[in-house]
């Protein structure tokens, strides 16, 4: 079980997920969680490996965020944030009693759940959630997604902008994760807004 001095002097190192869930995490049956730095192929032949990226952020030098021209930031249902999210994944499926659940966790925050929309349309354009770890002063950022059609117009850099703008003071640090050779390529994304490091996590199912 990793310690909270362990995980605070270099998180991403530390652990492959956020200290809340990384503290208690007991992984099922045929699975291994293995950082690129003690990673050798060759031992883990019997494998499917599925790597991720880990990022971190100071939440200094924030800028404060703004929209694009023609959205606005409102509030949406549960409902809504899941046929949103699935509507954005082609693998990927949550349900509104997931996002319920994680409603109930002692890492929400009602104000790190943030929905965009087009003005002229009232479509839902993008979304994301973020958490807080107030015990350890983590922020972590969960889900950003934006709608095929809006993407390429600064939705997702504004997200997450917003988001880290709405962690400060509250957190000392952000962390994200995700899936490396996503198409996507979200990793870009975090960077450009202030995301660095370069931890890499295998998950490895037998």
């Amino acid at each position: 079980m990793i310690t909270e001095s362990q995980y605070l002097a270099n998180p991403c190192r530390a652990a492959s997920l956020p200290y809340w869930k990384a503290k208690s995490m007991v992984l099922p049956e045929g699975i291994l969680i293995i950082h690129d730095d003690d990673f050798r192929p060759p031992e883990f032949a019997q494998y499917t490996d599925e790597p991720y990226f880990r990022l971190f952020h100071s939440l200094k030098h924030l800028s404060p965020p703004q929209l694009p021209e023609g959205f606005r930031l409102c509030d949406i249902t549960l409902r809504e944030y899941a046929d949103h999210i699935n509507s954005c994944y082609d693998d990927i499926g949550v349900s509104e009693s997931e996002l319920y659940r994680s409603t109930t966790r002692p890492v929400y925050d009602a104000g790190l759940w943030i929905a965009v929309k087009e003005e002229r349309t009232g479509a839902i354009a993008a979304t994301g959630i973020g958490e807080l770890d107030r015990e350890i002063g983590e922020g972590i950022l969960e889900w950003i997604q934006v709608s095929q059609a809006y993407r390429g117009r600064g939705l997702g850099r504004s997200l997450v902008s917003e988001l880290l703008w709405r962690m400060r003071g509250s957190a000392s640090f952000a962390t994200v994760s995700g899936q490396c050779g996503n198409p996507t390529n979200p990793e870009r994304l975090y960077r450009k807004c202030g995301f660095a490091g370069s931890d890499i996590w295998h998950v490895l199912r037998r």
